[in-house]
């Protein structure tokens, strides 16, 4: 399996990785950071789903995350369920009999998305930092009950009548998003990380890595003792959990497009959470299509590796690394803490 090497070739030196400064946070010692960036760092909601779109969104998420690459490993995962439906919609448009399945389509997400992220974070960074994007391969379980409740969505927003028609035409399954609908996919809990060795590697070389995007490519063991992919879309944060687990990285940041955890939501009893233990945080119930995944794959963390998970805004990504801005989860907290002045969203 090869890794889209950033280029000109002259970006990066294969031999050696450049020594580290000072962290952000002033520390002395060197984070392994796992980025997991929503939907909205790519392409907003509603917004014209072309390459001009998502690469000027690229690029602002890249200016945020350029502001903690001093001194710091990091590991950049992305969500991919526009692109991967729409990729679905012009192959089915082309040829509706012989469309290519999600599990090629996430393949070429990773591939086209993780080249926008070395372009971008590569013009902001020293020539002599690596970069690599990895196609990375996650096996679940063909037996997954998600198989039989699709709930993942995928693609553009769609007015009623048109999903309607999307869902009898195509015999897709459309759910509610919002005021809106979208084709929704089943999501498998991921399993395994099949490329883990050569993200050591790349890492241990001080490459930024690109990986696990759309939660990876799908895949399982058939009855034959192949491995094959299957229909799906995995979730981004809960494999993006995995991965930080597998890579033993020193902080999991959650990036979406609000300042944390909020209780009562939309409310005017609204409440950021700052701190809590996973125990605390997932008794509250969050709804499976929006934060739901993001507490879960934090509590996983944390619990798993004794170590941090933040679910926060992007632009905030400095004060989170440095403590002071986001949702914290930790086994070392105690309950739930609350941010001392808090606005409703």
């Amino acid at each position: 399996r090869r890794c889209i090497s950033h280029a000109p070739t002259d970006r990066q030196d294969s031999q050696a990785a450049p020594g580290p400064p000072a962290t952000p946070n002033g520390k002395d010692t060197v984070m392994r950071i796992t980025i997991a960036l929503g939907g909205n760092a790519l392409l907003r909601r509603g917004e014209v789903m072309n390459g001009e779109a998502q690469r000027a969104n690229i690029r602002i998420a890249c200016e945020q995350i350029a502001r903690i690459a001093s001194g710091n490993e990091l590991v950049i995962a992305h969500g991919n369920g526009p692109q991967v439906g729409l990729l679905a919609l012009q192959g089915a448009a082309y040829d509706e009999d012989n469309a290519f399945p999600l599990d090629v389509l996430g393949a070429e997400t990773e591939g086209m998305i993780g080249y926008m992220i070395e372009q971008e974070l590569g013009n902001l960074l020293p020539p002599e930092v690596p970069f690599a994007s990895l196609l990375t391969q996650v096996e679940v379980d063909a037996d997954d009950p998600a198989f039989q409740q699709p709930s993942k969505p995928i693609g553009p927003i769609y007015q009623r009548d048109e999903a309607c028609r999307l869902a009898e035409l195509k015999g897709w399954t459309m759910a509610r998003d919002g005021d809106h609908y979208r084709r929704v996919v089943p999501s498998p809990r991921p399993k395994r990380i099949f490329e883990i060795r050569p993200l050591r590697w790349l890492l241990e070389k001080g490459t930024v890595v690109i990986c696990a995007g759309g939660g990876g490519i799908p895949t399982v063991y058939g009855e034959d003792g192949k491995l094959e992919g299957i229909e799906a879309v995995i979730d981004k944060d809960l494999c993006s959990s995995l991965l930080s687990q597998e890579l033993a990285s020193d902080l999991l940041i959650i990036a979406t497009d609000v300042d944390g955890v909020y209780l009562d939501w939309g409310t005017p009893h609204s409440r950021r959470v700052a701190m809590a233990d996973p125990d605390s945080l997932e008794a509250q119930g969050f709804a499976a299509g929006s934060m739901g995944p993001k507490v879960q794959a934090a509590c996983e963390f944390a619990r798993s590796s004794g170590k941090t998970a933040v679910i926060g805004a992007l632009a905030d990504i400095e004060a989170i690394v440095a403590g002071h801005a986001g949702t914290r989860v930790s086994i070392r907290a105690t309950g739930i803490s609350f941010a001392q002045e808090t606005t409703t969203p």
